[in-house]
């Protein structure tokens, strides 16, 4: 029998049996409570309540287990993402959370990009996961071998944000893999990139678009966002020399001027030693090239994929071209 099948049919058996309760007795449950416990001052009796009432779903790993879906072409991606409802609920937000992205924009990332990111990740919050946190996360620390060191860090990193922002630990929901809130922050994103954005003494990424869009446009100015660059340009390859560059890569191996003596054009006011990186996107008519700088890279590391940091650009473009609000940020934060 084909691998591949064998794959989806243990995926397909694991999704429908039943979730089970841990057992704190275990041995790996019990090391890590231990280790909570001394490291962090945890104490046995509080983590067994929250061991106790957590279950192990089998459904969670066979969403991780399942193989990966068939890699879409650019223009089918893009599709999926660039809708007239999308962008109007793009625009909608922006008119009604005015000074929470004013607010935010202060860092230096635009108020559509903002809007972009969290269109793309929830749909502005209408889909942030049917999971709850503690289960997905414990299941994929304790029982998916594959990926069990970084899940335990995640759960250990889960388990701090509820105590410093008093939330019941089995209470929040999110992705199958543990993201969190309209943004989909990971518990160790969380504790190092979200923000009070409304001053309130608490990080709401559920329900504060004031700590959202702050938290976004903290994360991405962390990760290197340059105020006042583009994203990424429109290119025309007819007759460049194009040998020896390697496509698909999110990492920027070029410069502006590398790229233009390869012949390369695009428009672009950065200078010619400004990193960059051609990017070859398959449309529907052919190949569509793209030059991506340094606001592209740090998209990627929300996600580091090339086809989601560019319909996050693309989204970004049509909320504004459709009423979204003013950019805001002209000048980095001081």
């Amino acid at each position: 029998m084909p691998r591949c099948l064998v794959i989806a049919l243990w995926a397909a058996a694991a999704a429908a049996a039943p979730a089970q309760a841990f057992d704190e007795r275990r041995e790996d449950v019990a090391a890590f409570v231990g280790e909570m416990s001394s490291r962090h001052g945890f104490t046995a009796a509080e983590l067994g309540r929250v061991f106790a009432a957590a279950e192990s779903r089998p459904s969670i790993i066979a969403a991780m287990a399942r193989p990966a879906e068939r890699t879409l072409p650019w223009h089918e991606y893009r599709a999926r993402f660039i809708t007239d409802r999308r962008i109007a609920r793009g625009v909608e937000v922006g008119r009604l959370q005015p000074e929470a992205l004013r607010r935010a924009a202060e860092r230096g990332v635009p108020a559509q990009v903002l809007l972009s990111i969290v269109g793309v990740e929830t749909f502005y919050g209408e889909n942030t996961g049917k999971h709850r946190v503690i289960d997905a996360l414990a299941t994929l620390a304790f029982d998916y071998p594959p990926r069990a060191p970084f899940f335990r860090g995640e759960l250990e990193q889960y388990l701090l944000v509820s105590r410093e922002e008093s939330l019941d630990p089995l209470g929040p929901a999110g992705s199958y893999a543990g993201a969190m809130g309209i943004p989909q922050f990971m518990p160790s994103s969380f504790r190092a990139y979200a923000v009070d954005g409304d001053g309130d003494g608490k990080r709401d990424l559920w329900a504060s678009w004031s700590d959202v869009f702050a938290s976004v446009a903290n994360y991405l100015a962390s990760h290197g966002w340059r105020t006042g660059e583009p994203v990424m340009a429109a290119a025309d390859v007819a007759g460049a020399d194009l040998a020896g560059l390697k496509f698909g890569t999110v990492a920027l191996t070029e410069t502006v001027g590398s790229l233009r003596s390869r012949g390369v054009r695009f428009e672009t006011s950065l200078p010619a030693d400004a990193p960059a990186v051609l990017l070859q996107l398959a449309g529907r008519d052919g190949s569509e090239h793209r030059v991506g700088f340094a606001n592209f890279y740090a998209i990627t590391r929300y996600n580091r994929s090339q086809l989601y940091a560019c319909v996050v650009s693309d989204l970004a473009d049509a909320i504004a071209a459709g009423g979204g609000p003013p950019p805001f940020a002209s000048s980095p934060a001081e």
